[in-house]
């Protein structure tokens, strides 16, 4: 497992945690300022409503915005998995597409060479050269 991977679950539990303080602070903010505006505070009450929508504004961009990205990210690493074949009597080997029922030491095409049948030796998933 690579090292990078818990300290993202982390990132995103801390995030979550920050946004939901902001959400119940803006909605208590809200909820003052409903009561400010019944005491005939109208200036406490329009504090409280500033700090209520944009809190509850700033909320809403940072939820939609991690929500894209995370869709971006799952959408854009598609892994392409390989299967290497060899052949047990003569070590021809070659590289082929991964398909449905393929498993370690399977026999599967005769070997160019020499005709014999051919092993799959190791089933992996490509990594990209992309940044």
């Amino acid at each position: 497992m690579s090292s990078g991977a818990p300290s993202l679950t982390r990132i995103s539990a801390l995030f979550l945690t920050l946004i939901v303080i902001v959400l119940v602070i803006s909605v208590v903010a809200l909820y003052q300022s409903v009561a400010a505006y019944q005491s005939r505070r109208v200036v406490e009450s329009i504090n409280f409503m500033v700090i209520g929508l944009s809190g509850l504004a700033l909320s809403t961009y940072i939820i939609l915005q991690t929500r894209r990205r995370m869709m971006k990210i799952t959408l854009t690493k598609e892994a392409k998995v390989v299967v290497t074949l060899t052949c047990p009597k003569c070590g021809f080997k070659s590289i082929r597409d991964f398909q449905k029922g393929d498993f370690v030491f399977k026999r599967v095409d005769p070997c160019p060479k020499c005709s014999e049948a051919m092993l799959i030796t190791a089933i992996y998933r490509e990594v990209s050269q992309e940044g």
